[in-house]
């Protein structure tokens, strides 16, 4: 029998404004101006039998717009392909802008189109992404982020922690990295008196030298932190190494890295007890299940960075119990939304991702481009 073809595939660029300027660490160190906006790269494919995938990249503050423009530079060679072969078209886009290297700005506008074909097989398929992946659960620990950033008021970081666990939510993040420790503690002191035992993480978004990690992981030893996420540059191995082994605590980095050997760095230093990949950032589906055999037979803990709409299938499908961070600034880009219960963020039924992109999404377009025949 003949194999299916792919017949057209549409980027399209969509800016997603958040409600309100978001601040962390990096923005309080004068290294960032504040976000207003997200960027995404949407890749939708098609096959001649009838079949289509959905998937996404996305950048922050800088670089969706060059996403945007390697992706155009090389979808042309997905017509006519067999979208069942996603490793060999990932690697052949990758051949396609070998000049621009394998990691940053070529990864990621790869990675939407690699997670468009993952959601188009699983669709072919009728089963939900986790499912076809090879799942070995249904639902995942799950928490908060999108509550914790350092513009809040303290008071109302607590009342949105609240408000998540009513919300079904098992764990909260919060932000440091302030110029001031002092006031790093302060506020994570208040937040562990509101939650009681409730799990809880820290993130410090790369603000600390050597020596400020190792003070701050000394002084919150007795919080029982879950993880301190990202306390030294994203690729200081060495430095995250050595604070891995001389802390109780756990560490956990991954998320700026964009490839698959930039982990493997990581990995090989056991430089971190958490991993945190971003599909959208290593090049898609395709790229983090390398990955996450290798984190895997490493002894890590997983837990994805960002887009939970994508992320919960793969951390279902992590050997090890993970966790997966619940973001709700997506929500408007989709018809769908994910459950949380108990603690964990529920696998939905539906195949593929199980979603699909909601009209207002489609009024965020501010660029298109089509190949193929529609």
């Amino acid at each position: 029998m003949p194999s299916d073809r792919i017949r057209h595939v549409a980027l399209s660029s969509v800016t997603l404004p958040l409600d309100v300027p978001v601040s962390d660490a990096k923005v309080l160190t004068g290294r960032q101006r504040p976000m207003t906006e997200i960027v995404f790269l949407f890749a939708e494919i098609a096959t001649e039998d009838g079949h289509d995938g959905t998937g996404f990249s996305y950048s922050k503050r800088a670089g969706g717009p060059a996403q945007y423009a390697h992706a155009k530079e090389v979808a042309g060679d997905l017509i006519g392909q067999d979208p069942s072969d996603i490793g060999r078209i990932h690697d052949m886009l990758l051949w396609a802008g070998a000049s621009v290297g394998r990691s940053g700005v070529a990864t990621q506008a790869l990675a939407a189109i690699d997670i468009a074909l993952w959601d188009l097989k699983a669709k072919r398929a009728g089963l939900p992404l986790a499912k076809l992946l090879g799942a070995y659960r249904d639902s995942v620990r799950t928490y908060n982020t999108s509550g914790g950033f350092l513009h809040a008021p303290i008071e109302e970081v607590k009342e949105r922690a609240t408000r998540s666990l009513a919300e079904g939510i098992g764990g909260i993040k919060i932000k440091v990295g302030q110029p001031d420790m002092r006031a790093d503690l302060r506020r994570l002191a208040a937040v562990r008196e509101h939650l009681g035992d409730v799990p809880l993480m820290v993130d410090a978004n790369q603000q600390w030298d050597r020596a400020a990690a190792l003070r701050f992981g000394r002084a919150v030893e007795d919080f029982g932190l879950v993880w301190i996420e990202e306390p030294l540059d994203a690729y200081d191995a060495e430095g995250h190494a050595r604070l891995a082994a001389a802390l109780d605590t756990p560490i956990a980095t991954g998320e700026m890295l964009s490839s698959v050997a930039e982990h493997v760095r990581l990995i090989e230093a056991r430089a971190a007890d958490v991993i945190q990949p971003d599909a959208p950032r290593v090049g898609g589906i395709t790229s983090f299940l390398r990955l996450a055999a290798l984190a895997d037979h490493a002894g890590l803990q997983l837990a994805p960075h960002f887009a939970m709409e994508i992320h919960l299938h793969l951390a279902a499908a992590y050997p090890r119990e993970p966790w997966v961070e619940h973001f709700e600034w997506l929500n408007p880009l989709f018809d769908e939304r994910l459950e949380t219960r108990d603690g964990r963020m529920h696998v939905p039924d539906r195949p593929g991702l199980g979603f699909t992109l909601s009209e207002q999404c489609r009024r965020w377009v501010v660029d298109s481009v089509e190949f193929g025949k529609p």
